[in-house]
């Protein structure tokens, strides 16, 4: 069973016209039906039947004709429907991104600054002397020069090692993040859809490392029951399980993970609704659905308190507003010296994007 959200409709943001209108409303309809491009179709079929999406000169056939000439849509399917491409899955994360983050332009550089200085890629205003061990593409000649002439005279120009001047540069630091993502039933109750916001920010976290910070890595777990990884291109098709929710086996999966990692910086965020209730012994499961019991928590924060052992922080990103809930998380967060967000749904994916952009925490050498 899948939960949703309702909010008032208003006819008047619905897209209208021609292809680039009906592919961004096809887009966010593949969120909604975890990538499945049938269902996606067939409720933007029923779409333009009631609010006339579509005009005589150009019409749902024509959209789909586009989007397979325009390699968005395979026909491959043995069962005869389509499937999306993936071009469609890089698009999907291209939306996600403007969506939650703004247009951010390409860089070549996928470093985080820190306040040290250091054998960096940037310059910036201060100036030593060299010293043994400097490179070469430190020193600033003009400087030196300078230096050398007013030291030793203009006529009789030499230049020795007291002279040289060096540039400084900011250190810059690569970090390594893990993104755990709870797909447990709890993640759709209540008629509330959590985990399609929660999946279109790792696909925006994910297209703005590939583009912005590409020498950083980020791994995505998910966790129910058990955990295990996803890849970068499985997130469009993600969905909720009838799992109960092992937050131990995810931060004990995270953890593994980050530590074959060579970076000095690694994190963990987490987005969850806060609430571990199940464990796994050998080939069962211990499960308690009421939540928080003693020793599904006393468990949970143990990791907890291993992961800071390790220098690794966890935000917790906490999408449920129970006070009971929240008082855990607290207790989670103090035990592991992290942080944690208490936040709507609607401002999720900012959240994410400031914590990991400043990247606040001290930088383990």
């Amino acid at each position: 069973m899948r939960g949703y959200g309702f909010s008032k409709f208003s006819e008047e943001e619905l897209p209208k016209g021609g292809f680039e209108q009906l592919l961004k409303l096809f887009l966010e309809l593949l969120n909604y039906t975890a990538g499945d491009a049938n269902e996606a179709l067939a409720w933007l079929n029923e779409l333009d039947k009631q609010h006339k999406l579509t005009n005589n000169d150009y019409g749902m056939g024509d959209f789909i004709e586009d989007l397979k000439n325009k390699g968005y849509l395979s026909d491959d399917d043995p069962k005869g429907g389509f499937n999306i491409t993936a071009k469609t899955e890089q698009t999907i994360r291209k939306s996600a991104l403007e969506e939650i983050f703004g247009k951010l332009k390409k860089s070549g550089k996928g470093n985080h600054n820190t306040s040290s200085s250091g054998s960096g890629e940037e310059k910036n205003a201060d100036r030593r002397e060299y010293q043994f061990g400097d490179s070469l593409d430190q020193i600033d000649m003009t400087s030196s020069i300078h230096n050398a002439q007013i030291n030793h005279g203009i006529n009789d120009f030499m230049m020795t090692e007291k002279d040289l001047e060096v540039e400084e540069r900011d250190y810059k630091t690569l970090t390594s993040t893990v993104l755990m993502i709870d797909i447990s039933h709890s993640m759709i109750l209540y008629g509330e859809d959590r985990i399609t916001p929660a999946k279109k920010v790792a696909m925006a976290l994910a297209e703005l490392i590939s583009t912005k910070y590409p020498k950083d890595t980020l791994d995505i777990v998910v966790f129910g029951n058990d955990a295990w990884p996803i890849s970068i291109k499985d997130l469009p098709y993600l969905q909720v399980g009838p799992y109960h929710t092992n937050t131990y086996a995810g931060l004990e999966l995270a953890t593994d993970i980050l530590r074959r990692r060579k970076t000095h910086n690694k994190q963990i965020f987490m987005i969850t609704d806060g609430k571990p209730t199940c464990l796994k012994e050998g080939l069962k499961y211990y499960k308690n659905s009421i939540g928080l019991d003693r020793k599904v928590i006393n468990k949970t924060l143990t990791m907890a308190a291993q992961c800071k052992k390790l220098n690794i922080p966890i935000t917790t990103f906490m999408i449920a507003r129970d006070p009971y809930l929240q008082q855990f998380v607290r207790q989670f967060t103090e035990v592991n010296g992290g942080r944690a967000f208490y936040s709507s749904l609607k401002g999720l994916g900012e959240y994410i994007f400031e914590d990991y952009i400043k990247n606040r925490r001290r930088t383990v050498r």
